[in-house]
């Protein structure tokens, strides 16, 4: 029984599959690059791992800093228009600024300056420097009656460790001291920028005086004749009160005629021998 040419299996080769690169092969037949790159990744790691910032308070630039100015009695609009606006002009001309951010209130303006952030860290000392010149420059120029502008670009530190020094019987100027002593040692401690001191009380002296010791030391170091002079004219002074009194003091008969004044004693010389 013969076929029909359709009824006849056809076969037809096909393309073998294109193959990619191979790196498991190419890992074992070139042993010695395999090797050379896996000690290289690892030296690499290593270095890695002992350069890693471990520090606990890692540092970083704060591109900020704060201007407050006070007027006090003046509104909120005047601290807006005669104060803060000068301020911010002044601020406009650093080379990295950015914006500022200003809040007024009756008497009070608050200033935010911040610089852009592609600023080089090297550069933020810098500015905060020009931005104190310009606003000193800026206070003479300011309305009459307006304080200081104060700015502050430290406010960004951080506390991380709060010490307490108290000694029983120690009287405070002497606890004092020995706490100066102890910040003069921590500032040489690595990593320590600033040591700042909290609850020291100022000294003070009282002086209480005897005024009748001052009295009698005055006039026991009063010369004999200034002391003859002072009493002749206090008895002076005395005989006169005698005088007005009796004048003040006359009166006058039922028939007009005035009585007789009493006078006083003759003055009486003081001898001071």
């Amino acid at each position: 029984m013969s076929k029909s040419p359709d009824q006849v299996p056809h076969f037809e080769e096909q393309a073998a599959p294109k193959q990619g690169i191979n790196l498991s092969a190419i890992a074992v037949r070139e042993r010695s690059v395999t090797l050379f790159f896996i000690v290289l990744i690892v030296c690499v790691g290593v270095l890695a791992y002992l350069k890693l910032g471990r520090a606990e308070d890692p540092k970083f630039t704060v591109k900020v800093f704060t201007v407050v100015a006070a007027w006090p009695g003046a509104t909120a609009e005047e601290m807006q228009n005669l104060v803060a606006e000068p301020l911010e002009k002044r601020m406009q001309e650093l080379t990295y600024y950015d914006h500022v951010d200003t809040f007024t209130r009756p008497g009070l303006a608050f200033l935010t300056v911040t610089l852009q952030d592609y600023t080089p860290p090297d550069k933020v000392p810098d500015e905060f420097y020009q931005g104190r010149k310009k606003i000193q420059d800026e206070a003479s120029r300011l309305p009459q009656g307006v304080l200081p502008p104060v700015v502050n670009d430290e406010y960004t530190d951080v506390v991380f460790a709060i010490y307490s020094i108290k000694a029983k019987g120690l009287p405070l100027r002497q606890l004092a001291r020995q706490t100066e002593t102890v910040r003069e040692d921590l500032l040489h401690v690595p990593g320590t920028k600033k040591v700042t001191l909290f609850g020291e009380q100022p000294e003070r002296i009282f002086i209480d005086f005897s005024y009748d010791r001052i009295a009698r030391g005055l006039y026991s170091n009063v010369s004999r004749d200034t002391r003859c002079r002072f009493n002749s004219r206090n008895a002076k002074r005395k005989m006169m009160r005698v005088v007005a009194t009796s004048y003040a003091g006359s009166a006058t008969t039922t028939f007009g005629q005035s009585m007789t004044p009493v006078t006083a004693p003759p003055e009486k010389r003081m001898l001071c021998g």
